[in-house]
């Protein structure tokens, strides 16, 4: 065998047995500004000459193009990471130390990972090699690595700041449904193909269809998901990947369309605004600068709201066709202010199955309510008999009309107002107090004062209070500050009516257009009727009384009724009588055991301060 042939021989048994030695490449734009040889060719070339040269026949490149050092989420870094703990690598390559990361605390864990596990760490340029010792500049010269990181990354949030301000993105990034206009990319204008379909999704949910349904129209009738789209108009877009098929709409994929608010002609800008580049907080959206009817709108602001509230309530497919029920996040109880559930009984010895909705504190036992049920088809007749007869108002005398929601409207708000303000008062104080027992408790608890047992106990009960107050507190802060930006809207409601020339039916689409939300209240007797008051509010213009307009009407949102209580032909006036008293004893019954359970909670609330002021 010649000497040529025996050395290409013991090459191939050294690749066979040797380790793997890892190139690793790593180039951030930034990098790329300051310096040109730091290219991802000229790293290449250049740790594979070194590798070659000292004898590393069994070498892998791994690359990081365009991600920052301050980063670990990198695809070959992890990949390098993989290969280390898996065993197989036995060197780990670099340039110098800032193309591993920008980190000296996450970079010295890193050599030391390399250490346990046997693997030698060589930076070429700052002549670092694991296996001949660390010098003790290479601390330093991982920290100078993280101030320039710092430094650039100061330097790049001020540009971004000042930008922002001006009214300007910072990103190339583009939402579905629009272009960069052509003579200015500043500006967007609408991409005629793309914006009706976002205008459809919005609508979708509006005409009471899941996500998957939505998903399953627009595959079926060929639409381009916007990954697709974009690869097909040749534009370069953040999760423009490919796909085999390129109509497979995902739940993902219209979740982050319904949520833009650009889709208002909003421009929304510091959406991603961090302290710090290390931060992990998820940036506030107190942060964000927003300058509406900065670009044509897909969807009007309304629509956008009210797809936002529909997507807050989850709906199963509760009825027997499998289809989900329009009412689910519409009714609310009036005593405890919990959503209505949904439930399905059949009739003994028939197969008619009656559709309800009862109090979904009442069915989980809870003491601060009692039942309040009402069938479906009672409350859609409610609902639809309601629609008619203001939209019969509203074409009547529009000018009377909009004159006298204004003026309910105003004395709706401000006693809700006032009622919302004096329960933040009283919430907020009740808050301080609990913070005062704990301090008072924790002391008690230090100095052996009370056993471990109550401690646990008091405390636990405090937190979990505490904790519902919290919920409250934002709730209400929430409800006064609409009430302090928002009016009633009277005219967007007469654009709604104006859409529609008669109501045949309560569709999904007319119920989420035209109610807000369904109170209902708890049934009671009344001479052997079963009534109950229903509240209904109406988009833009809430509760309204039609009194003035209708004569020889029952009025909206009192009582209605709901089941008469039929009484015996054969009974006497006594008896009659009677049966009213037994109703009405029933229901002072109901009220007296609420109002006891509530003095029973103010009494042990009271014990446990007096045990931790004690203390």
């Amino acid at each position: 065998m010649s000497n040529a042939n025996t050395l290409n021989c013991r090459k191939e048994e050294i690749v066979k047995t040797q380790k793997l030695a890892i190139l690793y490449e790593r180039l951030s734009k930034e990098d790329e500004r300051e310096n040109e040889s730091v290219s991802i060719e000229n790293q290449k070339s250049f740790l594979e000459d070194y590798a070659i040269k000292n004898g590393y026949a069994n070498f892998v490149h791994l690359t990081d193009d365009g991600w920052s050092g301050t980063r670990w989420d990198r695809p070959g870094y992890l990949k390098m990471i993989d290969e280390v703990e898996r065993g197989n690598a036995g060197a780990v390559i670099v340039k110098d130390m800032s193309r591993i990361g920008r980190d000296h605390l996450r970079v010295g864990l890193l050599l030391e990972k390399f250490r346990e596990s046997g693997v030698r760490f060589i930076a070429v340029n700052d002549g670092v090699d694991t296996d001949k010792g660390m010098d003790d500049f290479t601390p330093f010269r991982n920290i100078i690595n993280e101030w320039v990181a710092r430094d650039t990354s100061r330097k790049i949030r001020a540009i971004n700041d000042a930008r922002t301000k001006a009214g300007k993105h910072v990103t190339g990034a583009i939402p579905y449904g629009y272009l960069h206009d052509p003579n200015d990319r500043q500006q967007w204008i609408l991409d005629e193909d793309a914006a009706p379909i976002v205008a459809r999704i919005f609508q979708s949910v509006v005409d009471g269809k899941n996500l998957n349904q939505i998903a399953a129209a627009l595959a079926a009738d060929g639409i381009y998901t916007p990954s697709a789209h974009w690869r097909k108009l040749g534009i370069k877009a953040p999760g423009a990947v490919g796909n085999a098929d390129p109509t497979k709409w995902t739940a993902s994929t219209i979740i982050a369309i319904l949520r833009k608010e650009e889709y208002m002609g909003w421009k929304v800008l510091n959406k991603t605004f961090k302290e710090t580049y290390k931060s992990k907080r998820r940036p506030s959206p107190e942060n964000r600068l927003i300058f509406k009817d900065s670009h044509p709108a897909i969807v009007n602001e309304e629509t956008w709201n009210l797809v936002q509230r529909l997507r807050e309530t989850r709906r199963r497919p509760d009825r027997i066709d499998g289809e989900t029920n329009p009412l689910t996040g519409i009714l609310f109880c009036a005593d405890c202010g919990h959503k209505m559930y949904f439930k399905q009984k059949r009739a003994k010895q028939s197969n008619v199955f009656y559709q309800e909705y009862v109090c979904s504190s009442y069915r989980n036992y809870s003491r601060n309510c009692t039942c309040h049920y009402i069938r479906v088809n009672v409350v859609e007749d409610l609902i639809l008999d309601t629609i008619r007869r203001v939209s019969k108002c509203v074409r009547q005398n529009e000018q009377k009309f909009i004159e006298q929601v204004r003026a309910e409207s105003e004395v709706q708000q401000d006693f809700t107002l006032k009622e919302n303000r004096k329960k933040l008062a009283k919430h907020k104080h009740r808050r301080d107090e609990i913070n005062t027992l704990i301090k008072k408790l924790y002391e008690s608890f230090a100095l052996e004062r009370i056993p471990e047992k109550y401690f646990t106990e008091l405390l636990a009960g405090y937190d979990e209070e505490q904790t519902k107050l919290d919920v409250e507190i934002a709730e209400l802060e929430t409800a006064i500050e609409m009430y302090s930006t928002n009016s009633v809207k009277a005219d967007k409601f007469i654009e709604l009516v104006k859409k529609y020339t008669e109501f045949p039916e309560l569709t999904p689409t007319l119920l989420n257009e035209f109610i807000e939300k369904v109170e209902i209240h708890e049934a009671v007797k009344i001479e052997g009727r079963r009534t109950m008051p229903v509240n209904i509010y109406l988009n833009f213009i809430g509760k309204i009384n039609l009194s003035d307009w209708e004569e020889n009407q029952p009025p909206i949102g009192v009582y209605e009724k709901v089941k008469r209580h039929r009484l015996r032909k054969d009974m006497t006036e006594e008896e009659i009588n009677q049966e009213r008293e037994r109703d009405r004893k029933r229901y002072a019954n109901k009220k007296a055991a609420k109002l006891a359970a509530e003095q029973e909670q103010s009494v042990v609330v009271l014990e446990e301060t007096e045990l931790a002021n004690a203390g």
